[in-house]
C-alpha cells in the first residue's frame, strides 16, 4: 500500500511539470494528424485498387 501512495505522489509531481499545449497548438496538431490520416488512406486505397486489378489480370 505504501508503494501505491508513493506512486500517486510521484505522478502528481510529474503532472505539475508537464507543459500542456495551447488551444492554438492543439488545433494545428489535430489538423496535421487528420491530413496525414487522409493522405495514408488515399495511398493505401490506390495501392489496394492496383493490387486488385493486377490480381484480376493474372487470375
Amino acid at each position: 500500500m505504501k508503494r501505491l501512495g508513493s506512486f500517486i505522489k510521484s505522478v502528481r509531481e510529474e503532472m505539475k511539470i508537464v507543459t500542456w499545449p495551447t488551444g492554438k497548438q492543439l488545433k494545428k496538431d489535430v489538423i496535421v494528424v487528420l491530413e496525414t490520416t487522409i493522405i495514408f488512406a488515399i495511398f493505401f486505397g490506390v495501392v489496394d485498387f492496383a493490387i486488385l486489378q493486377a490480381t484480376k489480370l493474372f487470375l
